[in-house]
């Protein structure tokens, strides 16, 4: 089990990620917003501060989220969230549920989603700072297929063998979303975002 509070999961990284999915979900201006994986809940709590409604959801009933339930079955309506928040999330079940979660977050979703997932191998990471000039920043990774093996978290992640980027954008797309952007957090090169539109 994820223990959330330690100091190994919160680290500087993770607040990187934060950042990005914070930035994300208020692009849609939204009005309310589905976490699927309520984690720690710093993401819930600052987007109430914002004045959104916010409900969570996660299968754990341990870390007390609003509805306990499945991301491939979910109880709510059609449409029923402006956006739908799901961040290192739909790695923790078998690939061959993947399109069914992304068909389900598409379903509930009114406006789009913003899903992160990890990203394996290394990454290359530029920076350039020209004075009078936007700073550019970006990571790059490079392939390095290695099997992955199931140690009780991960069934699988982008980047290690048969789990290709191009494989994964396909399914959501397949789903009926559109990519509006997809990135890797420079400060966090293990966690990759797809900003999805419907």
């Amino acid at each position: 089990m994820i223990d959330y509070f330690s100091q190994n999961y919160s680290d500087k990284r993770r607040w990187m990620s934060y950042w990005h999915q914070i930035r994300e979900i208020l692009s849609f201006k939204p009005e309310n917003v589905l976490i699927i994986g309520k984690g720690d809940g710093l993401i819930a709590e600052y987007l109430k501060l914002k004045n959104i409604k916010i409900i969570t959801l996660d299968i754990d009933e341990n870390i007390k989220p609003d509805i306990v339930a499945s991301v491939i079955k979910m109880p709510f309506n059609d449409n029923e969230f402006d956006a739908v928040l799901c961040a290192q999330v739909l790695e923790h079940l078998p690939y061959e549920d993947f399109g069914k979660a992304t068909l389900e977050i598409k379903r509930v979703a009114k406006k789009g989603a913003v899903i992160s997932l990890p990203h394996f191998g290394p990454a290359i990471r530029i920076f350039l700072k020209i004075p009078f000039l936007p700073e550019l920043k970006l990571s790059i990774k490079l392939p390095y297929p290695i099997k992955h093996r199931f140690k009780g978290e991960h069934y699988w992640e982008i980047g290690k063998r048969n789990y290709p980027l191009k494989l994964i954008k396909s399914e959501m797309i397949k789903s009926g979303f559109s990519i509006k952007k997809d990135y890797i957090v420079f400060e966090n090169p293990a966690h990759h975002f797809f900003i999805l539109k419907k």
